[in-house]
């Protein structure tokens, strides 16, 4: 097999594409033949070595794939070789094969494309736990999503509409609000020429969202805080700006506002129930034609390095899917 192999954590430069010998699935693991792989923004912090989970030199990154089981190991009954597969296993998905825990994959139906497995789970999967799980977004609520035409929020603007929810899309362009307008999103703002509290409290009556999904931080993040509405609640998803900021914690309680954090991989491995069922409805959404994906760019896997450059310098609307031919 081939792979991407980052041997030392440093960045982008450090990743080398080489040929290395075929694993063979463990007790629980089954091996699967690579089609698609997409990125997320974790991938680009675990080969700079900042992100929380820093897995051992020398490893293959690449959290999220789709492919065909190629063969299975001890204990596994629910897949078999030949089944069509989506997996976020953390690392082992920019190459041609991996092995990975039975477990941390989703038999995919005939009808989903390897492309569309490849961008599923992460980023579905997240908008899905945070909204419905951790804010109980209800229908006829507002849903701020912050840099909403990227991979989470993308997903998170289209659940949001299948929940039955009024949506507010903040991104940097208006070309990116366009976009957001197309996936479904009621009213935009481009929060690079306008001012996202006037704004908001302008589109919400002075009521301000019911729910603020926020993958962006930096300073984005005490503005749309400061704007949300009564008992809201703040989706903590991750910092796309490279800042962490800092919240003054009086504005939850004059606000009676919750911050919650939303670490999707987390809950999958300690919730897989709750986790499998998340993905059922997510499944049945797919089918019906309710969620897709947005792929901008599809590249070939040996093009991981063009891939990363695009998302790091913010050009990416909704997903890169690296393919094998």
């Amino acid at each position: 097999m081939q792979a991407w192999i980052c041997d030392n954590p440093t960045g982008i430069d450090a990743l080398t594409w080489k040929e290395t010998p075929t694993p063979e699935p463990g007790k629980g693991e089954v091996r699967v033949a690579i089609k698609a792989a997409s990125l997320n923004f974790p991938d680009i912090l675990i080969v700079q070595g900042k992100y929380q989970m820093k897995p051992n030199p020398p490893f293959v990154p690449g959290a999220e794939f789709a492919g065909v089981v190629e063969a299975v190991g001890e204990g596994v009954k629910h897949l078999a070789v030949g089944t069509s597969v989506a997996g976020f296993a953390g690392t082992g998905g920019f190459g041609t094969h991996t092995v990975a825990p039975a477990a941390m994959l989703m038999p995919l139906p005939p009808a989903f494309s390897f492309e569309d497995g490849a961008a599923f789970l992460c980023t579905y999967g997240t908008s899905y736990h945070a909204l419905m799980d951790r804010a109980a977004l209800k229908a006829g609520e507002t849903v701020l999503v912050l840099g909403a035409a990227g991979g989470v929020g993308t997903a998170a603007i289209q659940i949001a509409k299948a929940a039955g929810a009024k949506v507010i899309a903040a991104a940097s362009s208006d070309d990116k609000c366009a976009l957001c307008k197309q996936l479904g999103a009621d009213e935009t703002i481009n929060y690079s020429t306008g001012n996202l509290r006037e704004e908001l409290k302008t589109l919400t009556g002075g009521k301000g969202p019911d729910v603020v999904y926020d993958p962006v931080g930096g300073d984005l993040t005490e503005a749309a805080f400061r704007s949300i509405g009564w008992r809201g609640r703040y989706l903590v998803i991750g910092f796309a700006n490279g800042t962490i900021p800092a919240l003054p914690l009086n504005l939850a309680l004059l606000k009676g506002a919750s911050i919650m954090g939303v670490f999707w991989g987390e809950f999958a491995k300690r919730e897989p129930q709750n986790n499998a069922a998340c993905l059922m409805q997510l499944a049945a959404w797919y089918m019906e034609g309710k969620i897709k994906p947005l792929i901008e760019h599809k590249l070939p896997m040996s093009q991981l390095k063009e891939a990363f450059a695009l998302m790091g310098a913010r050009q990416v609307r909704g997903k890169v899917v690296l393919v094998n031919s």
